[in-house]
């Protein structure tokens, strides 16, 4: 029972931070103040899913792609029932996903290249790094515009 309680907890907490930078960035896109709260939850309910998948062994890149496709549907729902685009869902939501710390890596990695010398560790942290990154954000593309390929088609995916 405590490994649940802890895995809640710990879910919990990140849907929490996860829906501060969601709103954020929907108040710098000016993102009516109505749909603040379902940017939030979506943002929430994005990384959750990512954290869940993560939890259980899938690898980031693959649950980065199953929680943006997430939150693309939740937004095109939203979009339908509350007559908005569902960029103003999904845009603000799917932020807190980018892979900064990759990113950040990856270029301190290059400036040690740079500074101290080619290195194969320092390579292999560099590209290592960028490609996570650049997998991640083609993750969260492909995940966004998954709906749209789905739904909004005028001939069957078949």
């Amino acid at each position: 029972m405590g490994v649940v309680m802890n895995l809640l907890l710990a879910l919990l907490h990140d849907m929490l931070f996860a829906a501060i930078p969601a709103v954020g960035f929907a108040l710098v896109f000016n993102v009516p103040v109505k749909a603040l709260k379902y940017c939030a939850m979506c943002g929430a309910l994005g990384h959750g899913g990512r954290f869940l998948l993560m939890h259980f062994g899938v690898p980031i890149e693959w649950a980065t792609l199953g929680a943006a496709t997430l939150v693309g549907m939740v937004g095109v729902y939203w979009s339908q029932r509350l007559l908005a685009h569902p960029k103003v869902f999904t845009v603000a939501a799917i932020i807190p996903m980018v892979p900064g710390v990759f990113a950040f890596k990856a270029m301190i990695a290059l400036v040690e290249i740079n500074s101290l010398g080619y290195s194969e560790a320092l390579w292999a942290t560099m590209m290592n790094n960028a490609i996570k990154s650049l997998f991640i954000i083609a993750a969260l593309a492909i995940g966004l515009a998954m709906p749209g390929l789905l739904f909004y088609r005028r001939k069957s995916v078949v």
